[in-house]
């Protein structure tokens, strides 16, 4: 059903299949409609049958979503005046042929004709001369070597991201924001209930696939490729999932007979690490409030053999994890992971839209979101049981500070330290984008005395 509905989706661009044609039309739903690049991709993929092409618009447009505020300075000096309504995605299509010349070393003939062509498969005939003349004027008045002078633009961010990051990391924001502009690993958690991690790498050998192994159950791939063609991906031998995500599992410290909560659990990447870690947990619940994310849950965990593994011990629920009558129903929990909703500041270098989407006002929100769940959660644990509060955000109000709050109001609540250097006024594991290579993520541990 989602193949089809894909396709579907395709119709709607209208102008004939062309590489940076697409890639305009891509930049343009992100960043004028709001859509997601998760949405987007697969729709300008699937007009594009040559692997090299696909490459080709998945640098491009996620390299002008990384580096935007550089190539908008370029482009309000080189535009005399915004382009508007059908007009705009010619204004996309340009910052496409800036960024071939500025970060992909295209040459310049082939940036300018291939862009030129773009502007008229985009039914913009018109604009193609306006088009020719800015990416030669880009060239000859040398504005790469020229300074940009607003700060959050030199270093490629939003403006309110950069204010909010230089308040909470004033030593390394420029280190964080370099982060933010790489390209993430591919990382693999292997299912070591299917196949051992060195079997699995000298598999990985056999192809000719380069990779970094990191025990117990990890694997950094050298190089993207389709996860798809690698070894066991239809017998469910492992996941793509970030080192900084397969913390979850081994820092929840599931025992066997536990009952384990997974709250807004899809797409079911921690609750399958979950039971890679205790396959002899009592029982599981994975809930969240969406079904088509349950969904994917569901056919991920079957992939991977749990759901066959686990039987009448799995529970999928589509319930919201912050209202009380959720858990009316529902077991004491031994342990508890809240992989809270949040601005996913942390994994920006993966999905750079997001930079583009958040806004300040977006944060006091989530920072209310969080709060509910984390209460109606906390009331659905055991004495004597853990939860483990984690966001992929880098924001100290969604993390830190929401957890030290936390603790200045629950007298039944206590900090089991993660780290050595852990206080209850300054609590948790805050990891940075690109730190051991892991994406940016927060864990706090808290332990319920009564």
């Amino acid at each position: 059903m989602a193949r089809l509905q894909l396709h579907d989706d395709a119709t709607f661009i209208k102008h004939k299949p062309q590489l940076r044609a697409d890639a305009a039309w891509a930049l343009y739903q992100v960043l004028e409609q709001g859509r997601s690049t998760r949405d987007i991709m697969p729709m300008v993929f699937v007009r594009h049958h040559l692997a090299k092409d696909r490459a080709w618009l998945q640098e491009t447009v996620f390299g002008v979503l990384r580096v935007l505020p550089t190539l908008q300075t370029w482009l309000r000096a080189l535009l005399s005046a915004p382009l508007k309504k059908q007009q705009k995605i010619i204004e996309h299509l340009i910052m496409v042929g800036l960024f071939q010349q500025a970060y992909m070393r295209t040459s310049l003939h082939a940036a300018v004709s291939e862009t030129v062509e773009a502007s008229k498969v985009l039914k913009q005939p018109q604009l193609s001369g306006m088009v020719n003349a800015i990416l030669r004027n880009f060239e000859r008045e040398k504005l790469i070597d020229k300074p940009i002078e607003a700060p959050h633009a030199q270093v490629n961010l939003p403006k309110w991201l950069y204010k909010q990051l230089l308040h909470a990391y004033p030593d390394n924001i420029d280190e964080i924001a370099k982060a933010m502009q790489d390209k993430a690993p591919l990382w693999l958690r292997v299912n070591v209930l299917k196949v051992e991690l060195e079997h699995y790498s000298k598999m990985l050998d056999e192809q000719g696939i380069g990779h970094q192994v990191i025990p117990p159950r990890s694997i950094q791939l050298d190089t993207y490729t389709d996860i798809t063609l690698l070894p066991l991906f239809d017998e469910g031998g492992f996941a793509v999932q970030d080192m900084a995500a397969q913390q979850a599992a081994n820092l929840l410290q599931v025992s066997a007979g536990d009952t384990v909560l997974d709250a807004c659990a899809a797409p079911g990447g921690k609750t399958a690490a979950i039971i890679e870690t205790c396959p002899s947990l009592g029982a599981l619940y994975a809930i969240d409030n969406a079904p088509s994310r349950n969904t994917r849950t569901e056919e991920n965990l079957y992939r991977l053999g749990h759901i066959q593994r686990l039987g009448e011990r799995l529970h999928i629920l589509n319930v919201d994890a912050g209202l009380q009558e959720t858990y009316d129903e529902l077991p004491k929990f031994n342990k508890i992971l809240l992989d809270a909703p949040c601005s996913a500041t942390g994994v920006i270098r993966r999905h750079p839209d997001i930079k583009w989407h958040r806004k300040a006002a977006d944060i006091d929100a989530l920072v209310l979101t969080q709060q509910r769940i984390l209460a109606q959660t906390w009331k659905a644990l055991a004495p004597g049981g853990i939860l483990l509060y984690a966001t992929c955000s880098i924001l100290p109000q969604e993390n830190s500070d929401q957890v030290r709050e936390f603790l200045q109001t629950h007298d039944d609540a206590s900090l089991h330290p993660i780290r050595d250097d852990e206080t209850v006024d300054k609590p948790g594991w805050q990891i940075l984008p690109s730190e051991a290579n892991m994406d940016g993520f927060f864990y706090a541990r808290l332990l319920k005395s009564h």
